[in-house]
């Protein structure tokens, strides 16, 4: 039973990163059509990752209420309505309207199921669920560049992950009794601490300002990279829409590819290694996109950034527990899921404010900046808990 629950977690996570990809990969279209400056997907995937930072601040109530397989559903189903709504929009304030349920159907279960993994299971398995949501987020730029090149409309690549949405969720439905079963005496171990940590005494904890930077700093990389990858392309290296949109699915199918191998390695190299790793690779990535080059090379650097991305996240998260204890470990990641989804929020509409006024020349210089934010951070993090570690011997 455990791991067939461990396959329905495999299973959200891809429907998680279905739509993630979308809107990057379409508003090269989009915003023509719709007459508004193409820095104004930075709004709208601010509007998205808003929801998502309302639904995972209230999920450990909601969670502990409804359970986690109704929640999962549920979260499944209002992301397919946020995706038709999507499709049927002519007008840019209409997008708006449906990101609302976009955003608040991602957020719900992310923190609760990113915490039971890091808990219940070894680092595999969390670069491998995380894989799966790369699986999901390569998916959906696919689609919608096959739909761009067969010009069949940015519309049909919405409703097409929207139908696959419907269909997640009735299995996901389907999969309740499974829950009741396996999942919810765990998650009750799992979800309700032996005392609720306030926000400040979250923020005061050793070392917790430097891991939440260093998340949002990664969150930043991720999402710019996805969101603006198809309009750099488009406006400052001359690729063609379909293609950009098609192209953009190589960050997220490396993404996929290196979380899935990291799976086999990260048992060998430890947490810490594997995220300087990653910060390693991508920045060879970055340089592919500063570097002048043709499209192989275009290509290769978004390939290579996912690559780098990686082991990054699911790494974090599953050494929260060993950093600052299994106790204090759902109200860390609690928090790390909120700077994440704030990264996501707020970088990349100004992202695109500053490459809209000045130049998208820039795109590749932001992700750099990210970076390096991110690797001093996570420096100064395990600077802090080795000095702990020591004074405990």
């Amino acid at each position: 039973m455990a791991s067939l629950l461990l396959a329905i977690i495999y299973l959200a996570f891809i429907s998680l990163g279905l739509p993630d990809g979308l809107l990057g990969a379409a508003w090269p279209s989009m915003y023509p059509q719709m007459g508004v400056p193409v820095g104004n997907a930075g709004m709208v995937s601010m509007t998205i990752a808003a929801g998502t930072v309302v639904s995972s601040l209230m999920s450990e109530r909601v969670i502990r209420r409804f359970g986690t397989g109704k929640v999962s559903a549920v979260s499944v189903l209002m992301t397919a309505i946020g995706l038709f709504g999507f499709s049927f929009s002519r007008q840019f304030w209409m997008l708006f309207i449906w990101a609302i349920p976009y955003g608040l159907g991602a957020g719900s279960i992310d923190a609760a199921l990113n915490n039971y993994v890091a808990l219940h299971y070894k680092a595999r398995h969390m670069s491998w669920l995380h894989c799966f949501w790369g699986l999901g987020a390569s998916i959906g730029p696919y689609i919608m560049g096959f739909c761009l090149h067969r010009g069949m409309g940015w519309p049909s690549g919405y409703q097409i992950i929207g139908v696959l949405q419907v269909v997640l969720t009735a299995f996901l439905f389907f999969s309740l009794p499974l829950w009741k079963k396996t999942g919810e005496a765990e998650e009750q171990e799992v979800s309700t601490p032996t005392r609720s940590k306030s926000l400040p005494e979250i923020i005061s904890i050793l070392g917790a300002k430097q891991l939440f930077i260093a998340f949002f700093s990664y969150s930043a990389v991720e999402t710019v990279t996805g969101l603006w990858a198809g309009s750099y392309m488009v406006q400052y290296r001359g690729v063609s829409e379909s293609n950009a949109a098609s192209w953009t699915a190589l960050f997220y199918f490396g993404v996929m590819l290196g979380r899935g191998a990291s799976g086999f390695i990260t048992g060998r190299f430890g947490d810490r290694k594997m995220i300087r790793m990653g910060q390693i690779v991508l920045l060879a990535g970055i340089l592919l996109l500063i570097l002048p080059g043709n499209n192989f090379t275009l290509c290769l650097g978004l390939l290579v950034i996912g690559l780098g991305c990686a082991p990054i996240y699911p790494s974090i998260i599953h050494s929260t527990p060993d950093n600052f204890g299994r106790e204090a470990s759902q109200s860390i990641v609690g928090v790390e899921m909120a700077c994440a989804y704030c990264g996501t929020t707020f970088m990349p509409p100004l992202v695109g404010l500053i490459t809209s006024r000045i130049s998208m020349a820039l795109y590749p210089f932001a992700l750099l900046f990210f970076l390096l934010l991110m690797l001093v951070m996570c420096e100064w993090l395990w600077k802090i808990k080795d000095r702990e570690k020591a004074q405990v011997r």
